[in-house]
């Protein structure tokens, strides 16, 4: 182990500091970054969300470089909610919710930033050897993608409405777009409305579709103004899909809720094995998404960067 590595941390301002490596507990294992990919939750963190503090990152490709023998050298990916393995919610099998829960780079657990970090190896998946780390690092943010389908039962004929063609928007419009459902996905910009088009998806201009007509909508904007538009465009009895975090509380009428009987679903972390399947079967195309790589030691560039209106994905490499 080096005597020091990097970290990009939060502490009331971003920074890139020098630290001694990570300890590895008995059930963790110690990864080495490879890739590592921005989101807007990094970003509302750093504006202020969940009162935020510490090492950032939970988008990553890995390998093992400690921890037990059958994992060292493997390139993995990781699940980012860290369980205690004791309360309710982990005995039924889902630490998502454990009621002591830490959170890769989100809540109480050093996230992936880093040069080395660690996270126990009950998270961690194996990377097949056929999808490129430019696209494995992708596999947190598509596995969310695929909750919706946890979610919310879609069918396909059903009309199917998706508003935030951003990061997390484009791969989660790919993964609907395979259900064969009637799915329109509202773009601002030109450069959206080509990639939905070149993977066979229907771009729309948000004046080409009326109120009340959407079967499901999904939220991926993570704005007011987004939330209250989904709310104008699903119909009674229909259901609103929530994809997004927010630093700010959003204010919302909730009586259209109540008087159209809208179901309403929250939706946040999804499975991984069906994530790297879709990425090994070549069913969703990630690589358009990049928009530009910077080293760790950029990591401030990076996010101003990320935070740029209209930019995709942005990685930091080691």
């Amino acid at each position: 182990m080096p005597e020091t590595v990097r970290a990009v941390v939060f502490e009331g301002g971003l920074q890139v500091i020098e630290r001694q490596p990570p300890a590895a507990g008995p059930d963790e294992a110690v990864i080495r970054l490879r890739l590592g990919g921005l989101c807007n939750t990094d970003l509302e963190l750093v504006r202020g969300y969940q009162e935020f503090r510490g090492t950032l990152g939970h988008e990553f490709v890995g390998e093992v470089v400690a921890g037990p023998q059958g994992w060292l050298g493997a390139r993995v990916v990781g699940e980012i909610n860290v369980g205690c393995n004791t309360c309710d919610w982990c005995r039924r099998g889902a630490p998502n919710h454990c009621r002591r829960r830490r959170v890769l780079g989100i809540a109480d657990y050093d996230g992936a930033f880093a040069d080395l970090f660690r996270l126990p190896v009950a998270n961690l998946h194996r990377v097949p050897p056929n999808i490129a780390d430019e696209e494995a690092v992708f596999t947190e943010p598509l596995a969310a993608a695929c909750q919706v389908l946890e979610s919310a039962h879609i069918r396909p004929g059903e009309r199917v409405v998706l508003l935030g063609a951003g990061k997390l928007g484009l791969l989660t419009a790919q993964v609907l777009g395979l259900l064969g459902c009637d799915l329109a996905v509202i773009v601002r910009h030109e450069r959206q409305a080509r990639m939905l088009a070149g993977w066979g998806l229907q771009p729309v201009r948000r004046d080409d579709l009326r109120d009340g007509e959407a079967d499901v909508v999904v939220d991926c904007t993570g704005t007011q103004e987004g939330l209250r538009d989904a709310l104008r465009l699903v119909r009674a009895r229909g259901t609103l899909v929530l994809k997004s975090t927010y630093a700010d509380p959003a204010t919302v009428d909730l009586a259209p809720l109540v008087v159209n009987e809208v179901r309403v679903v929250g939706s946040r972390c999804g499975p991984f094995g069906a994530a790297l399947r879709l990425l090994e079967r070549r069913l969703v195309d990630v690589l358009p998404l990049i928009e530009a790589r910077y080293p760790l030691a950029e990591a401030v560039e990076a996010f101003a960067r990320a935070a740029q209106p209209g930019t995709l994905k942005v990685l930091l490499t080691p």
